[in-house]
């Protein structure tokens, strides 16, 4: 349907200090809360639904917004190295010394996804959407199936959550659930990335400079099993059979972000740019 709604609030802050002989420090901080009624409006990601449980009440799936990440941090540091940078030998100049380090640390919480039931519970027709019973009592990040209780004459009159201390339970069909949009967080981004960058003289004077740089993102190999990508605040699309399992309580992989989603491994890029 061509139409949501969806309000964001934040508060950002940037301290920024500069010292004397190239080093600087910036520290970031950003609260924010994005609510919304619909993300994924196309078949983009299984970790939003893409349509609402019910379409005739789109703002019972109002909620925290799965781009909503209420808190995030960064700190960088700058260190133009200033060692023979200006040496009157063009070796040592341009070989031995002028470089610049730049490590940056950024701490982001995990992005919201909707545990869904994977069947059609409240029997309008339409899976996408449906979501489970939720127990604010169980244990976080738990979930169940569950099991029908019938009467004498074979006919279901009742279902029993397999886990009692499951916090989310599969709704079967005919049950109205009870948990809301995007109730489940994944891993938060927890990364360190580095930039070193070598300058090279070129020309009479130094007339031109030839910057040899290589970024390491992650370069502690930290595994984070995260809805998207270290380096960005917005989450990826996400499909398959197996991203969609670990979002259904009944399954195996509930929960397994490790099994669904990428590690983020180190990776180095390398760039050469000639300025003037």
């Amino acid at each position: 349907m061509p139409y949501g709604n969806s309000n964001y609030q934040g508060w950002a802050n940037q301290l920024t200090r500069r010292f004397t002989n190239g080093l600087q420090f910036i520290a970031s901080y950003t609260w924010s809360h994005n609510i919304d009624n619909s993300t994924a409006d196309v078949f983009s990601t299984y970790t939003t639904p893409r349509r609402p449980e019910n379409f005739q009440d789109i703002n019972g799936d109002k909620s925290d917004s799965a781009l909503d990440h209420r808190q995030r941090f960064s700190y960088q540091v700058i260190y133009d190295v200033p060692f023979l940078k200006h040496s009157t030998s063009w070796f040592m100049r341009n070989i031995v010394g002028d470089w610049e380090i730049a490590p940056v640390y950024q701490y982001q919480v995990g992005t919201w996804v909707t545990v869904q039931s994977g069947i059609d519970s409240n029997m309008n027709g339409d899976s996408a959407g449906d979501r489970t019973m939720i127990n604010p009592a169980g244990t976080a990040n738990v979930g169940s199936g569950a099991t029908a209780l019938t009467n004498s004459a074979g006919q279901t009159v009742a279902y029993l959550a397999n886990n009692p201390d499951a916090r989310y339970v599969v709704a079967p069909k005919g049950v109205l659930p009870d948990a809301g949009r995007n109730t489940m967080q994944v891993n938060p981004i927890d990364d360190v990335d580095l930039t070193v960058a070598k300058y090279f003289g070129v020309g009479k004077e130094d007339r031109f400079k030839l910057r040899l740089e290589g970024r390491f993102f992650n370069v502690l190999n930290h595994p984070q099993y995260v809805a998207g990508n270290i380096s960005d605040v917005g989450s990826v699309g996400f499909t398959g059979t197996a991203v969609h399992n670990s979002l259904i309580p009944s399954t195996s992989l509930f929960g397994d972000w490790s099994q669904v989603f990428s590690s983020n491994p180190r990776s180095i890029q390398v760039s050469l740019k000639l300025t003037f």
